[in-house]
């Protein structure tokens, strides 16, 4: 069947009008696109027929592009071809990937640096002025710890359900003030340059007390202090803490520097510590005039091995030279004896602070006051005398009295306290075994020394009697502990080495002249009543006839001799230097 040719024209058109015509641009060897032909893009037709419009050229850019088809529509997007730079770049030096690599890792790397450096001196600076800081007017931990932070209703004088004893937490300086306090002022507020001090005392003297009035008069101004540890690694963050130096943990310099220095153990970073205050000291010296004053209390706590003398001559050698430069003024505060020995060796500018108890007066006087303080109800004089002749001018003692309601009783009570105590570390067994011997070595020692003081206390006594006869002296007074001098007492224990451990139990005192007496009267009481209670040489002696056999029984050897028969004979010879002397036995 033929179709007409108008027909065919309107299908061809048809067909030409539902197709998609797709442009591809090609560039030329001088860059120029050109259009590629279609056999589908031209279509003849009659004249009389429709004729289809002349498609518009698509708007070409001087360079190359990549056409991407989305739907029917062309996206023309700029071409970046591999290696930079299309044709007409001629691939330029500024261009060049290696080099653009290389100039972005050099400005990282150096800003890096830079920042480095930037930070690292920034952190020192710092370091320094957290240092000075810890020892500006104001705040300071130790001595915010000592402030009475809490104040509790005192009970009124005619209250009589009120507790035994008020727990009230006033420092004894409200009460008294010591001979030593001036002494202590001038130490702790820098007015003593050129030495370093150390202050002894048995425990509860009052030697930390003192210490937090000095540093309260002057607002802690150029002082810091900070309390000693048998661990050396915890006194290292107590000494950081004071100095408000934190040892380089809290740096970010780790990427800058040599590996953590806490890698070299507490003794290298309390070096560290010391070496930044002394530059701190220095520049502050010239500013201030005087020396900043830093305590170290209770170095007794550092233990009596190698290590722990080895810090506390670390710490003595930047005292010396921090005293001999006036820059510094390093305190040190002791319970027991032994620091003073190791020290006293290398102490070309150590001076050394004894306390002691109070007299009967001071004594007096200080439980007056401290008991009109809680606002209890006043004692007469011969009751507070009656309480001193127990616990002595003790001040911790004191002020535990005085708060309590019946100050007698609890003068008593601490009494039979401490001969419990007393008993349970030197108490005399009889029939001892052998494994205890060398514990009951050390308290049959210890009694001998405490039955020499009892016997030079009943002498006291004695004197006094005839004195208060005569009309000498008053018959209330308390009476001096008595001492013996360091050598007496090596004699009389026969062990100088039990005089260490007696010192850190505080059953004796030494102090500065090497003198030994008991270290509290409640300490005397208390040997006192076991001394003169009925038997007690008889059993002191048992004792040392007891450790006499076992050691006796250590150094007996005994001789086995095997294979004898009956008739055989054994001769022994022993000669001392002499004639030898014989020993023979039948079998």
């Amino acid at each position: 069947m033929k179709l007409s040719s108008s027909r065919r024209i309107s299908l061809t058109l048809g067909r030409t009008i539902r197709s998609r015509v797709t442009y591809r641009c090609y560039t030329d060897v001088k860059g120029t696109p050109s259009p590629s032909p279609s056999p589908r893009s031209t279509i003849t037709t009659p004249k009389k027929s429709l004729q289809s419009k002349p498609t518009p050229p698509l708007p070409q850019s001087p360079g190359p592009h990549h056409e991407v088809r989305e739907g029917t529509v062309a996206l023309n997007v700029p071409y970046n071809p591999p290696g930079g730079g299309g044709p007409g770049t001629g691939g330029s030096f500024i261009n060049n990937p290696a080099l653009g690599a290389v100039l972005t890792t050099i400005l990282g790397l150096g800003a890096v640096f830079v920042g480095g450096i930037v930070y690292v001196k920034w952190y020192k600076i710092n370091v320094l002025d957290k240092i000075e800081r810890a020892f500006a007017a104001g705040y300071d931990p130790a001595l915010e710890l000592a402030k009475a932070h809490t104040v509790k209703k005192h009970p009124g004088e005619h209250d009589t359900h009120g507790l035994p004893f008020n727990e009230d937490h006033s420092p004894w300086s409200e009460n008294l003030r010591r001979k030593e306090q001036d002494l202590i002022d001038h130490i702790v507020h820098g007015e003593e340059p050129g030495h370093y001090f150390m202050v002894l005392g048995p425990k509860g003297s009052g030697k930390s007390a003192m210490i937090f009035d000095s540093m309260a008069a002057c607002q802690a101004e150029g002082v810091s202090m900070c309390d000693a540890h048998p661990d050396l690694e915890v006194f290292r963050l107590r000494l950081g803490k004071a100095l408000n130096f934190e040892f380089n943990e809290d740096t970010q310099t780790g990427l800058f520097q040599r590996r953590d220095p806490r890698e070299g153990g507490p003794a290298l970073d309390i070096e560290r510590a010391m070496n930044k205050l002394e530059k701190v000291a220095l520049h502050s010296a010239h500013k201030r005039g005087r020396p900043w004053v830093l305590i170290i209390n209770n170095i007794h706590y550092f233990q009596n091995d190698e290590a722990g003398r080895n810090m506390i001559l670390q710490l003595q050698q930047k005292a010396e030279a921090w005293a001999a430069s006036g820059i510094l003024t390093l305190v040190f505060t002791s319970d027991d004896f032994w620091p003073f020995h190791v020290m006293r060796k290398n102490g070309s500018r150590m001076h050394v602070l004894s306390i002691y108890d109070l007299d009967t007066r001071e004594a007096r006087h200080a439980a007056t006051r401290i008991r009109k303080s809680t606002g209890r109800l006043m004692e007469d004089p011969e009751t507070i005398q009656r309480v001193v002749n127990l616990v002595g001018g003790r001040l911790s003692y004191l002020n535990k009295v005085s708060k309590a309601e019946d100050m007698i009783a609890m003068a008593k009570h601490m009494l039979r306290v401490e001969q419990g105590w007393l008993l349970s570390q030197i108490g005399l067994i009889p029939d001892c075994d052998d494994d205890v011997m060398d514990e009951q070595k050390r308290s049959s020692c210890s009694w001998l020394l405490l039955r020499e003081f009892v016997k030079l206390r009943q002498e006291q006594e004695k004197e006094r009697e005839v004195k208060f006869a005569a009309g000498e002296v008053d018959g209330g007074e308390t009476l001096p502990l008595p001492s013996l001098p360091y050598w007496k007492c090596r004699e009389i224990m026969t062990r100088a080495d039990f005089l260490e451990e007696l010192d850190r139990l505080n059953i004796i005192a030494i102090d500065i002249h090497h003198d030994v007496r008991p270290d509290s009267m409640l300490i005397l009481q208390a040997a006192q009543e076991v001394v003169e209670a009925d038997g007690f040489d008889d059993v002191l002696d048992g004792v040392r006839s007891r450790i006499d056999e076992i050691e006796s029984l250590h150094r007996t050897r005994e001789l086995t001799f095997k294979d004898l028969d009956k008739g055989d004979k054994i001769k022994l010879s022993v000669d001392k230097g002499g004639s030898a002397s014989y020993w023979s036995r039948w079998f």
